[in-house]
């Protein structure tokens, strides 16, 4: 039996295009957003814009606000403070509906190939790191890394 595998891709410094062709080139069926809030100031990545370049793709997306970073654990990775970061979202993960949604996203992964999205471009500074270590453990994770902007 072969492991599953997992993937997860962050927008920062990167385009939309750049990002779909990054998940159609690894054969990603369904991008899970795991942002709290899936808005944007970056073109692109505010959840109907997104949602809507992702099928028109030819893929599935599915938005999992409770596996977001609630607004504490935001502001401790954008200090780079990791320990605080994954103490709080520990506590997101034990709420009711977060354990629903882990559910979820575990049978869909367990079925199609998916990709975890947030922003942070390396998953090791993301909460998508603890959750693949928390609710994946079983499953090969694979990070994926778009072509970075070209600013002329």
């Amino acid at each position: 039996m072969t492991t599953p595998a997992i993937f997860t891709i962050g927008y920062e410094q990167v385009t939309q295009a750049a990002l779909i062709e990054a998940l159609v080139k690894a054969r990603v069926e369904v991008l899970a957003d795991i942002r709290y809030l899936p808005l944007s100031r970056r073109p692109g990545f505010s959840k109907r814009s997104l949602a809507a370049a992702v099928e028109e793709a030819g893929l599935e997306y599915c938005h999992f606000k409770q596996l977001g970073t609630p607004a504490d654990g935001r502001a401790a990775a954008r200090r780079g403070d990791l320990p605080e970061l994954e103490r709080l979202y520990a506590g997101q993960l034990e709420l009711p509906e977060s354990i629903a949604q882990q559910a979820e996203l575990r049978a869909v992964a367990l079925e199609k190939r998916v990709a975890l999205l947030c922003y942070e471009r390396r998953a090791c500074e993301c909460h998508r790191n603890i959750l693949v270590r928390t609710l994946l453990s079983d499953f090969e994770q694979v990070d994926l890394l778009p072509d970075l902007l070209r600013i002329h």
